[in-house]
């Protein structure tokens, strides 16, 4: 195959060469840089303008998820842009009062990075050449991997040949497989697999996080996290932003909603007026804390909702990451997304492009690895906000067991290190 990675299929012409990735996030990326590896041509689009920015963390723990990132080549890139670890956060009463303490491995697994540091980085791995601007929207092109950004797939109808696409934007083209990247609300899924109420399930919360403004006196100056039943609010300062201009901190919330809210997704008025309402009568300085969203422009909000697909591929079309098997929060999906492009990659380059095999051998890898991590984000929400008084100090009294702590970290390397990676480009090399 080109690039001298991995063999040269007998008959070119007889495998896949043109990859359509919807998703540029951290799955899509990191499928665009193993199938260039393998000789694919990708194309990856994204619906936002630009890579998205942001300063929440993720994290990565165990050997499996480590040994991705080595194959890469990435590990010492992500360890210099490394955030150093999770913040100790101490739960507080209304008075400010320590309870109980999160140490930072709880949070920060063995390798945390900020998301918009890690897109980059997977970014630029997969794309040697320099983005230019190209009409309405952006587009960067390598020898053989292309972004394009601010444009949207609107339509997709399989041939025998390959998949018809047609864009919002950018003129209609025919790939040889279509790659759904594009997270919990993923259009590639709605459009050719079915709707999304019958893949997402709401686990009954809701999580927002957004950037402190820079006049917002000392709420991020302590890592704190205060509860009340059904509500959880953060704040806190990253180290690795310490000299981003105007950083003084950003806050995470968790809070509990029985039935699904209705709100406009791609309207950020109306996500606050949803996240405000939540807290109403929340006690501590909550009140000092939304008031510091009407201002944010970086607001995360999404329900945390579980993805189950009876099926990951049909066709030519197939799904990745939390596309497929996204948990929200809590399920270890940007350490899944790596596993599953690497996985998913590899089996193509194993079946010399032979789509129906190679995506039936990434599934039945995979599945197995990633259902089990997903029950993280049924068991996220009702820790972090749970929904009685008693539950909450059954949590803080939990926390401050060293026992109980450690267990709760072993289940996660446990979880995180359950599937044995082939090595695709040596089983696929001459």
């Amino acid at each position: 195959m080109r690039n001298g990675t991995a063999n040269e299929a007998a008959n070119p012409a007889d495998r896949p060469r043109t990859v359509l990735i919807s998703g540029a996030s951290v799955a899509g990326p990191a499928l665009a840089y193993w199938l260039a590896r393998y000789g694919y041509r990708p194309t990856v689009i994204e619906v936002a303008p630009a890579l998205r920015g942001g300063g929440f963390a993720v994290d990565f723990r165990g050997e499996v998820h480590t040994s991705v990132l080595e194959r890469m080549g990435l590990l010492d890139e992500i360890g210099r842009r490394a955030t150093g670890g999770g913040s100790p956060m101490s739960f507080i009463d209304a008075e400010g009062r320590q309870l109980t303490a999160l140490p930072p491995e709880f949070a920060g697994g063995e390798l945390e990075i900020l998301r918009s540091d890690l897109s980059r980085i997977l970014f630029d791995h997969s794309l040697r050449a320099p983005a230019d601007e190209t009409g309405s929207a952006t587009r960067a092109t390598s020898a053989s991997t292309t972004y394009l950004f601010g444009d949207t797939i609107t339509s997709l109808t399989e041939s025998d040949d390959g998949v018809h696409v047609t864009f919002e934007r950018a003129p209609a083209r025919t790939f040889d497989l279509v790659v759904g990247a594009d997270g919990l609300h993923s259009t590639v899924r709605r459009l050719a697999f079915g709707p999304e109420r019958d893949f997402v399930s709401h686990l009954g919360y809701y999580v927002a996080g957004w950037d402190l403004p820079a006049d917002a006196t000392d709420l991020g100056a302590r890592p704190v996290g205060y509860s009340e039943p059904g509500r959880l609010v953060t704040v806190g300062r990253t180290p690795r932003r310490a000299h981003d201009p105007g950083y003084t901190g950003e806050t995470f919330c968790v809070f509990a909603s029985d039935q699904e809210l209705s709100y406009d997704r791609r309207d950020p008025n109306a996500q606050k007026k949803a996240i405000a309402e939540a807290y109403t009568g929340c006690g501590w300085r909550t009140p000092e804390l939304i008031d510091t969203l009407w201002a944010a422009d970086d607001l995360y909000f999404d329900s945390i909702s579980r993805v189950d697909v009876p099926h990951w591929s049909t066709g030519r079309i197939v799904l990745l990451g939390d596309a497929a098997y996204g948990a929200t929060v809590g399920g270890m999906g940007t350490g899944s997304a790596l596993v599953g492009a690497y996985v998913l990659a590899g089996e193509l380059a194993l079946a010399a492009g032979d789509h129906r095999t190679a995506f039936a051998r990434y599934e039945q890898q995979l599945r197995p690895y990633v259902t089990p991590c997903q029950e993280g984000g049924r068991g996220t929400g009702e820790f972090l906000a749970p929904a009685t008084q008693e539950a909450i100090d059954a949590r803080n009294a939990a926390l401050n067991d060293p026992a109980t702590v450690r267990a709760m970290l072993d289940q996660g390397t446990t979880l995180s290190t359950g599937i044995s990676l082939p090595d695709y480009a040596a089983l696929a090399a001459p």
